[in-house]
């Protein structure tokens, strides 16, 4: 077993990498020679954490496949030292087969006491902005532009492995140690790719709101707001997300909400129509405990499609009913409306309930 140790200095990035990879957080990878831990073993656990004002990379390399144990127990015993583990897509393969090796080992494990950050578990919730053609690590570094030393994927150098196994060399050995270290030392530049989800999760603040007019594709021409955000972090790239009356883009510094004002006349349906008569003149329903002051042959029994009042004036769409009163087209529509008054314009608590609908709204519904 051989265990290699590169130390150099720590260059602060970014203030979001430096929050989210503190003291007590700790990257790591392994390579494995297969998808199973029953029938694959792993040669070599890459860790990356920080040692003052330093970032340490250490890997544990068994040098045939006889040295798996002498490689996890001073693995576990490093990780011992932190509270977070960081990882890329440990929590679906890197974890659970190296608890397996531990349970067959007999090596005791404590991954029950760790915080879990796994970037790629958590970019999986923002696919729909990327757009990306897979979620692969190499994909994600080419998206951020980081440039990699190693040609390899984990899967070809398994024969490299095997072929290393049975004749030891200094250049196969090196490939191994290569790839496993920049994959280690890689995932603390993906980082920033957080940033998105961060976003989405509320991490910005109001910076303005503005009432502008457009021109459709078809060229009707109308209204809407634009919310501009200023993101707490930076982001990595321009992305953007368009799905039904919604469209934002999330530049480097801040996001920008675009939303369709409807001008015109709307209806506020009663649930319980059955207390209401409905006045045909009027195209309006009222309560039965009013209905009874008219005229039987002016009124009729209220059902679900006209119990309502009419309302004129602006709105803003909404897919939960998350302001009221709410405003409907046809009593089956499924987007409601609410009234644009200047008490919601001068809110940001309300604006800020309406732009978390939004993002919540683009999570729940990707395309």
């Amino acid at each position: 077993m051989k265990n290699i140790r590169n130390e150099q200095l720590y260059i602060k990035q970014n203030d979001f990498s430096d929050e989210m990879f503190t003291p007590d957080s700790i990257f790591f990878d392994i390579e494995t020679t297969g998808f199973s831990p029953t029938n694959s073993s792993i040669y070599l656990i890459g860790c990356l954490y920080r040692n003052g004002q330093n970032i340490v990379v250490e890997q544990f390399f068994a040098e045939n496949k006889f040295e798996e144990k002498d490689i996890l127990l001073p693995f576990m015993e490093l990780l011992s030292r932190f509270k977070t583990i960081i990882t890329f897509n440990g929590i679906g393969f890197d974890i659970p087969f190296i608890k397996a090796k531990c349970d067959s080992l007999g090596v005791q494990e404590r991954f029950h006491d760790f915080a879990y950050i796994d970037i790629f578990k958590q970019v999986g919730n923002i696919k729909f902005l990327l757009k990306l053609e897979n979620y692969k690590q190499k994909t994600i570094e080419n998206f951020l532009g980081i440039h990699r030393n190693d040609k390899y994927s984990g899967g070809e150098l398994i024969n490299v492995y095997e072929d290393y196994v049975k004749s030891p060399s200094n250049a196969a050995e090196r490939l191994l140690l290569l790839h496993n270290y920049e994959d280690v030392i890689g995932m603390l530049d993906l980082l920033p790719i957080l940033t998105y989800q961060h976003i989405l999760n509320g991490a910005y603040t109001f910076e303005n709101l503005a009432m502008e007019p457009y021109t459709s594709f078809e060229g009707k021409e109308g209204q809407e707001i634009i919310i501009t955000l200023k993101n707490n972090h930076p982001v990595p790239k321009r992305v953007s997300f368009q799905q039904d009356e919604f469209y934002y883009t999330i530049n480097k510094d801040v996001t920008k909400i675009r939303v369709g004002v409807f001008e015109g006349e709307l209806k506020h349906f009663f649930p319980n129509y059955k207390d209401y008569f409905y006045l045909p003149k009027e195209d309006m329903a009222i309560h039965k405990s009013v209905a009874t002051f008219v005229d039987k042959e002016y009124r009729e029994k209220a059902k679900a499609c006209n119990c309502y009042n009419r309302k004129e004036g602006l709105f803003l769409p909404q897919k939960d009913l998350i302001m009221q009163p709410f405003f409907l087209k046809t009593h089956k529509d499924k987007v409601s409306y609410f009234e644009l008054t200047e008490d919601f314009l001068a809110s940001d608590v309300m604006l800020k309930r309406y732009v978390e609908h939004i993002f919540n709204f683009s999570m729940n519904n990707k395309k």
